[in-house]
């Protein structure tokens, strides 16, 4: 790509960013102190209520989980409903606000029926700040914080900030960097292509479930 349309690409995307405002972006809500099922060592997935050295060894095999379904499927197999709930209070994938489906929805520790319905009748979110303001009709500040480190909306590749992609979990400024210097991406196979060249396959889907060329 020419040094000029790069430079023209980069004041393109500051532009529109100025004109929407910080806030309009999508994010991956702050997990705090709750586990990635993708990233935590035998070590910390031990620590969880119910995941013995078997279990955490089954867990790191069966990455990259890129739903919180596909998660629920392996623990499933060694864990009933409320031990899986136990878990998931320490340990999570986080799933699209926009896009998971009831099932994967109700698989949120807590979760009722009608807080689920919530979740999808303000559908489609633009900011997890209209999350915040939507649910938080329902529920308190505290339990809204709770439900969003559990959910992420995709952040589109060619106009999200630095700061919406290290909300990514696992996310470094060097990775930033790759993401933002292949820019613009017109297709996501381009994505695969070029973050491929950092990363394994599996580590590569992990990072693509949280963006979106929308």
């Amino acid at each position: 790509m020419g040094k000029n349309l790069v430079t023209w690409w980069k004041l393109t995307v500051a532009i529109v960013a100025l004109a929407h405002g910080a806030a309009a972006w999508a994010q991956a809500g702050d997990r705090g102190d709750l586990l990635d099922p993708n990233l935590a060592d035998a070590e910390e997935l031990g620590s969880l209520p119910h995941v013995d050295e078997g279990l955490a060894a089954v867990i790191v095999e069966g990455r990259p989980y890129l739903s919180a379904q596909q998660l629920d499927a392996v623990l499933a197999a060694s864990l009933d409903r409320g031990q899986r709930e136990a878990v998931y209070a320490g340990m999570f994938r986080q799933i699209d606000l926009n896009s998971a489906s009831r099932e994967e929805i109700m698989v949120i520790p807590g979760m009722t029926r009608r807080m689920a319905h919530e979740f999808e009748e303000y559908r489609p979110y633009t900011s997890l700040d209209q999350f915040r303001r939507e649910i938080g009709k329902y529920v308190d500040e505290a339990e809204v914080a709770r439900l969003e480190s559990h959910v992420f909306l995709p952040m589109p590749l060619n106009t999200a900030s630095e700061e919406d992609f290290r909300t990514i979990p696992g996310m470094t400024g060097r990775m930033v960097h790759e993401f933002e210097e292949y820019r613009p991406y017109t297709s996501i196979e381009q994505f695969r292509r070029e973050i491929g060249k950092y990363v394994d396959e599996a580590e590569v889907a992990r990072l693509e479930s949280y963006v979106t060329l929308d």
